[in-house]
């Protein structure tokens, strides 16, 4: 309870480290500072805090390690010590801790902090481009340079606060996390391109892992991994997840950098990174090494135009379906690329819009032919309203490739959720009772059924749910005895009521012969009615 409670409030205390910035620019900018500044301070203090370990000092603060490895950072072993454990070396006057100690002093300029960014670019491939989106001379900061310097110190401040190394467990990482759902509430359409629900991720990840034990070490694959969110959500379920190896590939350079500071601040090893900044469909990846994973989840941008290329009926992913998915939806083309991608064994999970389900000409073609070999697995229909970037209804697609049968287990969950503020989300039951009915694979009145091939084939191959599990609620039957008798009820007790009010009126009494007139007259009418 201590440790959620102190994960609760760093989350908070990050949070609000943004007020510096809110009334600048909108949150799909400032998380650019935000989180550029978060991963900097854990570079640099991670740093700080193990020379003090290399150097046998104990209980030091940040100010002290920063004055011991000055002290210390011309001994060749110590630098040596710190590359081999985090493949980067910060110099001492480039510390967070020492240009904090500028803005106390108030002698920071922002040139320091771009010096200490390129420093750490500089210092391999997987540091390369990380701050590019920190624009530390852009304009939303500050008409001049010393308004930019002072927004700049105002984050460094906020942030320079709060001890984000010594946390228990995965707190630092799951506040970060949490920050990029909130920075995904506020941006609300934009937040598409690099963020899907944790509920959402949590059922997507979880589906892949039913009946599976990957104690010896997986690999997964999400080809569309914006953030990094839905690929890191396997480390809560899986024993060993030193043991994962993850391969993302993300087409904005932004979200791409994004990705790979949030797997750094989750402690995922360099080498269990493998990580790319390119277009999923246009160039497949991977091609060497290992390119099927265990399990493949992805959430990738809907409707999406793609090129279509005539070349790409040669291409592995798509030839054997005979025909391209569309150029104006590009839906199944993530969905063949990543099916191709999987390993016999595994499992494949992908959210899409329900289109996919029914749509006619070339994405009839493929699913009819997904649906004969075999492959589709399971087809989960969520709540609307559940993105930040569309109001749609979508659906989870559950694919293998080592079925022994051709039944589909058709899911309706959209009438599973609760309402926070403008959007929905799944609830931790609702999560459950789709996981639980995707294991056991039963009919459940008006939430599940398991077709049958020759069904779908009788449906002619198309999936739309409804086609499957009958939500129809029939209105309930009308009593007439009881309406009837209600209304008498009703009728009686008007009686009364007029009855005790003709009483009451006769007790009024007016001088105005007129207004007596009136009076009587609305008791007779009254009296006429009551009888």
């Amino acid at each position: 309870m201590a440790q959620e409670q102190e994960g609760i409030n760093l989350e908070n205390a990050l949070f609000n480290a943004a007020d510096v910035l809110r009334s600048k620019m909108d949150a799909n900018e400032y998380k650019n500072y935000l989180l550029g500044t978060i991963f900097y301070k854990y570079l640099s203090d991670s740093m700080l805090y193990y020379v003090a370990e290399l150097l046998e000092e104990e209980n030091v603060s940040l100010e002290e390690a920063q004055k011991l490895y000055e002290e210390n950072q011309d001994d060749p072993d110590l630098i040596d010590e710190l590359n081999l454990k985090f493949n980067y070396v910060i110099d001492a006057k480039n510390t967070y801790t020492n240009i904090l100690k500028t803005v106390n002093n108030h002698t920071f300029q922002i040139s320091q902090l771009g010096d200490a960014f390129n420093s750490i670019e500089s210092q391999g491939k997987e540091f390369e481009g990380l701050f590019d989106d920190y624009d530390l001379y852009s304009k939303r900061l500050g008409s001049t340079a010393q308004k930019q310097s002072d927004t700049i110190s105002g984050v460094l401040s906020a942030i320079g606060k709060l001890e984000i190394v010594k946390t228990p467990g995965d707190t630092l990482g799951d506040a970060y996390e949490y920050l990029i759902g909130q920075f995904a509430s506020e941006s609300g359409k934009k937040a598409g391109e690099f963020y899907t629900p944790q509920q959402v991720s949590e059922l997507l990840t979880r589906l892949t892992l039913v009946n599976k034990d990957y104690t010896d070490g997986m690999t997964v694959y999400d080809p569309t991994m914006g953030s990094g969110s839905l690929l890191l959500n396997f480390r809560k379920y899986v024993e060993r997840s030193e043991r994962i190896t993850y391969f993302g590939q993300e087409i904005n350079t932004s979200t791409y950098n994004l990705a790979r500071m949030n797997m750094i601040l989750h402690h995922v090893d360099i080498v269990n990174q493998k990580l790319r900044n390119g277009d999923t469909l246009d160039e497949d990846w991977p091609i060497e090494e290992i390119t099927n994973f265990d399990a493949v989840v992805m959430n990738p941008p809907y409707s999406y135009k793609w090129s279509a290329n005539a070349g790409f009926k040669d291409d592995p992913r798509f030839s054997a379906y005979g025909v391209l998915p569309p150029k104006s939806k590009a839906d199944y083309a993530f969905l063949l690329h990543g099916y191709y991608h999987l390993k016999h064994s595994g499992v494949m999970a992908i959210v899409l819009p329900h289109g996919i389900l029914f749509r006619g000409a070339a994405e009839g073609k493929i699913r009819k032919k997904l649906l004969e070999n075999g492959a589709i697995d399971a087809v989960i229909g969520l709540p609307a309203n559940l993105f930040y970037n569309t109001s749609i209804p979508t659906t989870i697609v559950v694919l293998k490739k080592d079925k022994q049968d051709r039944d589909v287990l058709f899911i309706d969950a959209s009438k599973d959720f609760r309402k926070v503020k403008t959007q929905n989300e799944l609830r931790d039951e609702d999560v459950e009772k789709i996981l639980t009915t995707y294991k056991e694979r039963k009919d459940i009145d008006k939430y599940a059924h398991l077709a049958s091939f020759d069904e779908i084939k009788e449906n002619e191959f198309n999936l739309n749910i409804p086609r499957y599990v009958d939500t129809f609620e029939p209105e309930p039957e009308i009593n007439l005895d009881e309406v009837s008798k209600e209304l008498r009820e009703t009728n009686e007790k008007i009686k009364e009521n007029e009855t005790e009010l003709i009483s009451m009126l006769k007790d009024l009494t007016s001088e105005d012969e007129k207004i007596m007139k009136g009076l009587n007259d609305f008791i007779s009418v009254l009296e006429e009615d009551v009888k």
